[in-house]
């Protein structure tokens, strides 16, 4: 169990663990789809032909003309050039409706197939089993803290101490940690479920998916995995920009309201991008945080650069407080279990 108020910021890195695009690689499978000019070729995959079709059909409800839509994914690929994800390329076109349209629809296609694809199953393939197996992922690890040691009649209390921020458009926290409460606590799948919709504090800084059903919410909900949800272009309505979540009060509020109340700051597969950097540290109000950090592939003088990045945005003075390390990030939460339960 997670004793002292813990906030978890969960980068894309953090998805290679668990099967699913981080950010380059969701910006890739993005910039193929949109290669819009070989539809009149013999070469041309499927997602392309699948996306143009999408285009068709959601054009009228979108107000826009499917060649309006093609020269918003066209902007888009020309932009892949200069850029390594897809939240940046949205924010710069902040301006240009059909980019913003093309976009928000190609992340919501492209996540809930890459749920549909991924090793994190719909629910457990076997009865002794969760519906991810393994014990090297981060979601593994993540469940056992929430849960270990936790007795029965205060299973309520298990997600007191932790907030998340995930920068993950997928629902993958969402979805598999009610099979941990359930395998933990002996409860039947529903009530873990309306355990973990009560009790969760999760934000998704640029949006999520669509919420998944037992979350309530039909109209902006698609199960997990939905590759041809129907609700699509709703489901799109509810991917934001950096810009976009700026001028919302009430989501500025809530995400300061959650980075503020960890006295710990674990970061895991987060590669400290200005603009995401920015949003967080500009709501973080407490002083001298403790910091876990996993990271993967960064030299030194990356490492170096991160810190002082660090120090300046927190006001942080003690190094003692700041442990970065490389490793993965279900290897920060396994080998730091013992603090982040203390």
């Amino acid at each position: 169990m997670i004793r002292t108020d813990t906030t978890l910021i969960v980068g894309a890195g953090a998805n290679r663990e668990i099967e699913m695009p981080d950010g380059p690689e969701l910006l890739a499978k993005i910039a193929s789809g949109f290669e819009f000019e070989r539809l009149t070729s013999e070469i041309k995959s499927r997602d392309l032909i699948a996306l143009a079709a999408l285009f068709e059909r959601v054009g009228p409800e979108l107000s826009m003309s499917y060649d309006e839509l093609v020269a918003g994914a066209t902007a888009i690929r020309e932009a892949t050039l200069v850029s390594t994800n897809i939240d940046a390329i949205l924010e710069q076109y902040g301006h240009d409706p059909a980019v913003q349209a093309a976009g928000k629809l190609a992340i919501v296609y492209y996540t809930l197939q890459a749920e549909a694809k991924s090793t994190l199953a719909v629910e457990p393939r076997a009865a002794n089993e969760l519906p991810l197996r393994g014990t090297e992922n981060w979601l593994f690890q993540l469940g056992q803290l929430i849960v270990k040691g936790v007795p029965r009649a205060q299973a309520e209390e298990c997600f007191e101490k932790l907030s998340i921020v995930c920068f993950n458009y997928d629902r993958a926290i969402e979805h598999y940690l009610p099979w941990v409460v359930q395998r933990a606590f002996g409860m039947s799948i529903e009530e873990a479920r309306e355990l973990v919709a009560g009790r969760l504090r999760i934000v998704h800084p640029y949006g999520v998916a669509g919420r998944l059903p037992w979350q309530g919410d039909e109209e902006n909900g698609a199960e997990w995995g939905a590759e041809d949800a129907e609700n699509i272009v709703q489901l799109s309505k509810r991917i934001f920009t950096a810009s976009q979540r700026a001028k919302s009060r009430q989501f500025q509020s809530y995400l300061r309201a959650e980075m503020s109340r960890g006295r710990r700051l674990a970061f895991i597969g987060f590669g400290f991008d200005p603009m995401n950097v920015a949003m967080l540290f500009d709501e973080l109000e407490h002083d001298d945080p403790d910091m876990l950090v996993s990271l993967v592939g960064i030299g030194e003088t990356q490492q170096k650069a991160i810190l002082r990045l660090i120090h300046r945005l927190t006001g942080i003075t003690d190094d003692g407080l700041i442990t970065l390390e490389e490793m993965k990030a279900f290897e920060l939460l396994r080998d730091y279990g013992r603090f982040l339960e203390s």
